[in-house]
């Protein structure tokens, strides 16, 4: 049964199909927005891993070196990746202040850029 992705033209969003049925005619529509204005997308390859894997992966002291625990967004970011090392999905409200934390850092960079 194959999982297909498909992007949002309009919020962005990305939303996972399971299709059972290939054969049929399937029109995917936002999990957001409910627009049916959607590009399928390459998805990334996913390998099973042992919870053990997982774990230790967890307890690498490499991925812990950019959390400010005084930062929300650095810490919803970290929770993000934790989240995914995990396969769990976090929810909509972490992916909202990552997106959000994002761009502020992006608009941030592009200031500093322009008075240098």
């Amino acid at each position: 049964m194959p999982i297909y992705e498909y992007q949002c033209q309009n919020c962005g969003k990305v939303s996972e199909f399971l299709l059972i049925r290939t054969d049929e005619k399937f029109t995917p529509q936002c999990k957001r927005c409910n627009s049916k204005k959607m590009t399928r997308v390459l998805s990334r390859v996913r390998v099973i891993r042992s919870e053990e894997s997982r774990m230790e992966s967890l307890a690498d002291p490499s991925k812990w070196g950019d959390i400010d625990e005084k930062d929300p967004k650095s810490m919803a970011k970290w929770m993000k990746r934790m989240g995914k090392e995990l396969g769990e999905d976090m929810g909509e409200d972490v992916d909202a202040m990552v997106d959000e934390g994002m761009e502020e850092e992006m608009a941030q960079r592009s200031e500093e850029g322009l008075e240098g």
